[in-house]
């Protein structure tokens, strides 16, 4: 299992695939940019909620990768940085947390717009609502790994 970085070090290098919390930084890319892909794959519609779902998916999607590559070059060793990582996974958990809700409302009204429609308009419908469930699955997982993310950090956070 992996353990957490020792002392007060923050894990740098190849350190950060084995180390808690670090190890759930490719779960996080992974399952947010399924996110992103699932969503635009749709029709963005309703614009307003399923915008601020893209918003979350891009936003943790850079955020984490830049996250990764600062940990991975071994730029985060000043005594900030644990706070930073707790901080950032608390703003994506409750991004992501937000963006799931949405995007589970959405999906519950395309499915009831699905027992309403005609049959020309089914198969389409069904592809996306297929999609959105997809997507939704996928978002909450993201929100699960964001959340133990920042348990974690948090955690090390304390000890340092």
């Amino acid at each position: 299992m992996a353990s957490s970085a020792a002392g007060d070090e923050m894990p740098t290098g190849g350190r950060i695939f084995t180390t808690l919390p670090d190890i759930f930084f490719l779960p996080e890319f992974v399952f947010g940019g399924l996110v992103w892909i699932l969503v635009a794959s749709t029709r963005v519609d309703p614009p307003n909620p399923l915008g601020w779902v893209m918003f979350v998916s891009v936003f943790c999607f850079v955020g984490t990768t830049l996250w990764f590559f600062i940990f991975l070059c071994g730029a985060n060793q000043s005594s900030f940085w644990p706070a930073l990582d707790t901080g950032y996974h608390f703003v994506a958990v409750v991004f992501f947390l937000s963006a799931s809700v949405d995007l589970a409302i959405v999906t519950i009204n395309t499915g009831n717009a699905l027992k309403l429609a005609s049959a020309a308009t089914t198969d389409q419908l069904l592809k996306i609502y297929r999609l959105d469930i997809a997507a939704v699955v996928m978002s909450y997982v993201a929100t699960l790994l964001y959340f133990i993310h920042a348990i974690f950090s948090a955690r090390r956070w304390k000890r340092s």
